[in-house]
């Protein structure tokens, strides 16, 4: 039996994939959809979007509330994709989302857990607020990943600060993976902000460890997955809504 290399190409070209930023800043969405253009394979195709609707950011339990609805309307919107990304570290809406489509759905959070377990015993997570850190913390035992992600910490920046060379960002999350390294023991490093990408080459590049950030880690399991033609199981907690009405401002996401 002889592989045919052309007729394996012509299976894993043309794929779209769609990554919704959930808060509304187009900046941020740039930003994404070029890391994400970066490691993407040739023949796939990148879709960044935002709502228009909701918080400039997303830095807590309060501000993910917001996103969901608008996460939703972009999925409605690009009907054709075949795999969505949600692109907060929070992972806000992902569960929801699953819901409402059979194609592969991934957040950043939960893709830059797996990459990071394929790669390292034990690994340590970095975010901007302190008001992240349980919502990480509940994602990781929530996925079962807190047995080797040895801790969690924030280097107190605002999200749409990162950019800033005031805020010293670069040299704060430095700071915190010399900790996790030297306190925690961590063989890796999990960036956990979407805004953090531009500084995980260089991290990487210092601490000569691996320092894995969400869009490219999401970017390749959805390419994966769709690869593997494989689907969201639509038994359980991921089945189909049941039909019901929506009233007031919600009308519009009323399913039949």
């Amino acid at each position: 039996m002889s592989l045919d290399i052309g007729e394996l190409n012509k299976k894993v070209t043309n794929m779209l994939i769609c990554i919704i930023n959930p808060n509304t800043t187009k900046k941020m969405t740039d930003r994404i959809e070029m890391v994400a253009n970066k490691v993407a394979s040739n023949g796939t195709s990148i879709v960044a979007t935002n709502p228009k609707n909701g918080p400039e950011s997303i830095e807590g339990y309060y501000d993910e509330v917001f996103c969901i609805p608008g996460i939703l309307e972009e999925v409605f919107s690009n009907k054709e994709a075949d795999a969505y990304i949600i692109g907060c570290f929070d992972d806000t809406g992902l569960d929801a989302v699953r819901t409402i489509t059979n194609k592969p759905v991934l957040g950043i959070g939960d893709s830059s857990y797996h990459i990071a377990s394929c790669l390292a015993g034990t690994f340590s997570v970095i975010t901007t607020l302190d008001a992240s850190v349980p919502i990480l913390k509940n994602n990781l035992l929530k996925r079962g990943f807190d047995r080797i992600c040895v801790n969690v910490s924030s280097v107190n920046i605002p999200v749409l600060d990162l950019e800033n060379e005031d805020s010293n960002a670069s040299s704060s999350i430095e700071n915190e993976i010399e900790k996790s390294i030297n306190n925690y023991k961590a063989e890796a490093i999990v960036l956990g902000c979407a805004g953090m990408a531009d500084f995980a080459q260089k991290l990487e590049e210092k601490f000569s460890i691996p320092v894995i950030e969400g869009v490219s880690a999401s970017i390749v399991l959805a390419e994966g997955l769709i690869r593997m033609k494989k689907n969201t199981s639509k038994l359980g907690g991921y089945s189909y809504p049941n039909p019901k009405k929506y009233s007031g401002i919600y009308k519009p996401f009323s399913l039949k």
